[in-house]
């Protein structure tokens, strides 16, 4: 988490289905990461990309982060690898459920 960047909306808080997400001080804050397990629904509902999802070693290498870019039509993951290349997947949200 990015706690300069947080607002303290408490959008992350409210979304997270384990109730991990606590608001302190005006900032959001973990539990405890190993209660964690990766839905992502908070990353997904931050509007300033304070929290993001660290990827293993085979999903991204050593340091990669998962962040997401929220807009009307379109969901945007942003991964940005520990080399400091980055790669953007946009998303429809009308088309994402399509198979």
């Amino acid at each position: 988490m990015e706690t300069e960047k947080c607002i303290g909306c408490g959008r992350c808080a409210d979304v997270c289905p384990g109730n991990l997400l606590v608001i302190e001080a005006g900032r959001a804050r973990l539990r405890d990461a190993r209660d964690c397990w990766g839905c992502t629904a908070c990353v997904k509902a931050c509007p300033r990309a304070a929290i993001f999802y660290t990827l293993e070693a085979s999903l991204g290498g050593a340091g990669g982060r998962l962040y997401a870019e929220d807009s009307r039509d379109t969901l945007t993951w942003v991964l940005r690898l520990a080399d400091g290349e980055e790669q953007r997947i946009a998303v429809n949200k009308k088309q994402a459920n399509d198979y």
